[in-house]
């Protein structure tokens, strides 16, 4: 007599339900283990894509030339990159003279947070803001990095040449300095000097864990920001591509910068050349490792909830010896028997892998209603993955209960009291 498919899942289905608490005990390791998992997926997932929309605002066509790697603006440098000669604005008009895959070169220079031991802050009177930056433009960076803007004007040419005291300001800036919405035409202190407002650029798109810098930013002209802060060296150059002739262009740098600093042969580069995409590679690079030690985590709990799912499913066999016996003695096959306790570990198990997947779904919610500023989302490949190892969890672990349970001799299971 063979057994109807059908008929052993109802009754895989109806042993676990019959011990639900037993089995969501036995389960529990494999809930965390899923759950972790998935949730660190979903964070990860969406704060790359917040990464990845931020960089893409840079301009895919883009090159950053910069003494250091990583924040113009940081403090944290690696002592040989600390080492490293400045660069100067004027590596500007010979890389656009010598690169013919070069459009054009804009210019920017970040004035450090703080200053003579004091952080940057930004005055208006009745409010003040201490978490900004202060960034000095070429005039021309906005027309190959274009971003919106909410309100008002961009700095032009004319002003920048002759370090007009004008300033645009980043969108969670102006609120925070302005409330009423009014900022247009109204000075701000910032550093000790007082800008006019002639512009506020839109919300910024993308970002690190939901908050983009971009938006605290005061930016002014670059010749304003050099006659302010002679003593500021943290240039960074950004070099717009001829469409399509990006690592043409990327060659080309390299070596005209190379000559510029007279970096001998065989030496690495005394600078950090970059693109968007190779810092999301980067990013990538140290996501995969936070995946990697999730994974690492949640095998603990996979390997616990299989184990307990083993021990229980021994426990089950052992319960259910006569019903074994009762099985084989009207036809049942071994391959019945075992397939019988291999869907009932399966149902155990992926039983945990939804209770799991449901868990990181109501805990992505929760920080995406929590913590707006945190992107989240549930990729599908995370739900799969996670339901694939909970059923392969139950299967792998289900094996020697069943076939134990398939050896049994019915003369000897039927007699079992």
């Amino acid at each position: 007599m063979r057994m109807a498919r059908g008929e052993s899942l109802r009754l895989a289905v109806t042993a676990v339900w019959a011990h639900r608490f037993r089995s969501l005990l036995t389960i529990l390791g494999i809930v965390i283990g899923i759950t972790t998992v998935v949730t660190v997926a979903s964070l990860l997932t969406g704060l790359r894509k917040g990464v990845v929309v931020f960089f893409n605002e840079f301009g895919p066509d883009n090159i950053f030339l910069n003494r250091t790697g990583g924040d113009p603006n940081s403090v944290n440098i690696p002592a040989k990159q600390a080492r490293r000669r400045p660069l100067r604005p004027e590596y500007a008009a010979i890389i656009k003279r010598q690169a013919s895959a070069v459009e054009d070169v804009g210019i920017s220079l970040y004035i450090p947070d703080m200053l003579r031991g004091q952080p940057i802050t930004a005055r208006v009177p009745g409010f003040e803001s201490d978490n900004t930056s202060l960034i000095g433009h070429s005039a021309n960076l906005f027309r190959f990095q274009p971003r919106e803007l909410r309100s008002g004007r961009l700095f032009t040419a004319e002003e920048d040449s002759r370090a007009a005291a004008v300033c645009v300001l980043g969108a969670s800036l102006a609120d925070a300095l302005f409330p009423d919405g009014r900022p247009l035409g109204r000075n701000v202190l910032v550093a000790g000097s007082e800008y006019t407002v002639i512009g506020v650029f839109a919300e910024a798109k993308g970002g690190f864990f939901g908050e983009n810098g971009l938006d605290r930013v005061v930016n002014i002209p670059l010749h304003t920001a050099e006659a302010r802060f002679p003593q500021v060296d943290r240039y960074l150059l950004t070099i717009h591509a001829r469409n399509g002739y990006r690592q043409d262009a990327f060659d080309e740098v390299e070596g005209i910068v190379r000559r510029i600093r007279r970096t001998p042969e065989g030496e690495p580069d005394d600078f950090s050349l970059t693109t968007p995409d190779q810092i999301v590679k980067q990013f990538d690079n140290i996501t995969g490792l936070i995946v990697m030690v999730s994974i690492a985590i949640s095998a603990m709990g996979l390997l616990v909830g299989g184990i307990g799912v083993m021990n229980i499913m021994l426990v089950s066999v052992t319960e259910r010896t006569k019903e074994i016996g009762v099985c084989k003695a009207v036809g049942a096959r071994r391959l019945d028997i075992i397939l019988q306790f291999l869907l009932e570990a399966v149902t155990l198990t992926g039983a945990g892998g939804v209770l799991g997947i449901l868990f990181a779904i109501a805990v992505t919610l929760g920080v995406n209603a929590l913590l707006p500023n945190l992107p989240s989302e549930v990729p599908m490949w995370a739900v799969i993955a996670g339901f694939a190892t909970s059923v392969s969890v139950g299967l792998l672990f289900g094996v020697w209960p069943a076939v134990k349970a398939a050896g049994l001799d019915p003369v000897e299971a039927l007699r079992y009291e």
